[in-house]
């Protein structure tokens, strides 16, 4: 037999979490409210860096107190990106320019990221190989890429395998690095576990080495691809037909600043929509993992 004590503290229990439904919401919202306006704030301060910058380097050159045949003007690579869309390059079609250079960037950020992943997940899980291979990287990741690039040029020639080549060996070593650190990190209590159900190598590697890894790949990968941007750049400066590095080289070798601004702004604009799709790809495949307290409070 229920008491009449028991049913109070039942009825009690009720009243409260039903008042609780309310408040965690009323929580809830606070916090995306707070997050909104955390987010409108920081795109202001965005645009009133952006607004500050470019318009005080309007205004002194404008007023000479820095000479714009040096510096450029905000102006000047307006006009200069107008007239490439309208008239194109001394090499041709400003899209052009930008499709040749992006997909060097790309093919280099490919073949640099399944390189360096299957290296680190491999050297990861072998100790032997990473001993011998340990000393050969830690050299080949020591020469200056610009020797690499000259080396490229001539045994690849003037044409895209060069710039894919050097693209490729940036993005391999920062890929590499840290899927090889990711897989050191795996758990080897969860490993041992796994081993005991009878699991194979590859299912490990499969189910447990890369979902571990992951974390450590895709954060490898923001920084990656601007690394492969700046390989298809230099390698297009050390020799080149059409590009958006050759288009630099040209403006810089013509004492035109504005050109070179202009190709930087480009380039700009195409880091920002690659860190983009890298940010949403990263949210979808690591949708499973906790938010770190840093991800919390900024949210």
């Amino acid at each position: 037999m229920t008491t009449k004590s028991e049913s109070l503290a039942a009825v009690n229990s009720m009243q409260t979490e039903i008042r609780r439904v309310p408040e965690d919401a009323d929580i809830a919202a606070a916090a995306r409210r707070k997050a909104w306006q955390r987010k409108i704030w920081v795109n202001l301060v965005r645009i009133a860096v952006a607004v500050v910058v470019i318009g005080g380097w309007q205004l002194l050159t404008g007023w000479k107190v820095i000479d714009p045949f040096f510096f450029g003007r905000p102006s000047g690579i307006v006009s200069t990106l107008g007239d490439w869309v309208q008239h194109g390059t001394q090499y041709g079609s400003v899209w052009q320019q930008i499709w040749i250079t992006m997909k060097e960037a790309l093919l280099g950020f490919v073949y640099g990221t399944v390189g360096g992943v299957v290296t680190g997940v491999l050297l990861g899980q072998f100790r032997f190989l990473a001993d011998v291979a340990g000393p050969y990287i830690k050299v080949l990741n020591s020469m200056p890429r610009i020797v690499l690039g000259s080396i490229f040029v001539v045994w690849l020639g003037l044409g895209t395998a060069s710039k894919v080549m050097l693209a490729a060996v940036l993005v391999f070593f920062v890929v590499f690095f840290n899927a090889f650190q990711g897989v050191r990190e795996v758990d080897r209590n969860l490993l041992a576990n796994v081993r005991v159900l009878g699991a194979s190598r590859w299912d490990i590697t499969r189910h447990v080495i890369l979902p571990s890894a992951l974390t450590w790949i895709i954060a490898s990968l923001h920084v990656a691809f601007g690394f492969s941007v700046i390989g298809a750049i230099v390698g297009e400066f050390l020799g080149a037909q059409h590009g958006l590095g050759l288009v630099i080289s040209t403006a810089q070798n013509n004492f035109e600043p504005n050109g070179v601004f202009a190709a930087m702004v480009i380039i700009g604009a195409i880091a920002l929509t690659a860190e983009f799709i890298i940010t949403r790809l990263e949210k979808r495949l690591l949708a499973w993992r906790p938010a770190a307290p840093s991800e919390q409070a900024a949210g």
